[in-house]
């Protein structure tokens, strides 16, 4: 099992620890362990902003939210205690082949650099801090919950709790508080439309019965 390393802080821009990472191979493979110490939180973020894309159309493939809502209440739980999550030593200390990983590593900071320019720090209260950091880690698990709830056939059901996601993990690792407090809106609105869904079926329910 993975040592309980701490993690990292967000001071810097993920598109910069990845080339930290490229940097580090030298044409040696790198395991699962240290690429994730290496990245630390922003790795864990970036992980998590990812498996909130396919969440951003209307409709959903029903059953992938349950699996993916799941890795990211996983990931949050990490960011929230501060600590590399728990991976199974066979996985986390398998070799990954430098060969094939630096391509990816390379498109994936062309991509994070271009949109680097759209996120700074600032609303610092809502970024800083070991508390803020954990009350975000929570706000991560309570999207990634409303995302698992088997609703993926209902136009948005996953679309708005995908976008609370991707804001929190964006907001949180590149320090910037006004993409947290979108993610915290996208949070609301999501409670606020699923209320109404049941709102809704309960007065069909009452319909029929009457």
């Amino acid at each position: 099992m993975t040592a309980a390393i701490e993690l990292g802080d967000t001071d810097r821009k993920t598109s910069e620890l990845l080339e930290d990472v490229i940097r580090s191979l030298h044409g040696q493979d790198i395991t699962l362990r240290q690429l994730l110490a290496i990245m630390g939180e922003n790795g864990l973020l970036l992980v998590c902003g990812l498996l909130s894309l396919p969440f951003l159309f209307p409709v959903s493939i029903p059953g992938v939210s349950t699996v993916f809502g799941a890795g990211i209440i996983l990931i949050a739980v990490a960011v929230t205690l501060n600590r590399l999550p728990w991976l199974p030593a066979r996985l986390a200390d398998r070799p990954l082949d430098s060969a094939k990983l630096l391509p990816v590593l390379e498109r994936g900071v062309k991509f994070l650099r271009r949109i680097d320019h759209f996120f700074k720090p600032r609303l610092s209260a809502l970024t800083s801090g070991g508390l803020m950091n954990r009350v975000n880690g929570l706000a991560l698990i309570g999207a990634g919950a409303l995302l698992m709830l088997p609703l993926g056939l209902i136009p948005f059901s996953n679309t708005l709790p995908g976008l609370a996601i991707l804001f929190l993990s964006t907001g949180i690792s590149q320090r910037d508080g006004l993409v947290v407090a979108a993610g915290y809106v996208m949070i609301l609105l999501t409670i606020v439309y699923f209320a109404a869904l049941a709102l809704l079926a309960f007065g069909a329910g009452q319909s029929l019965l009457g």
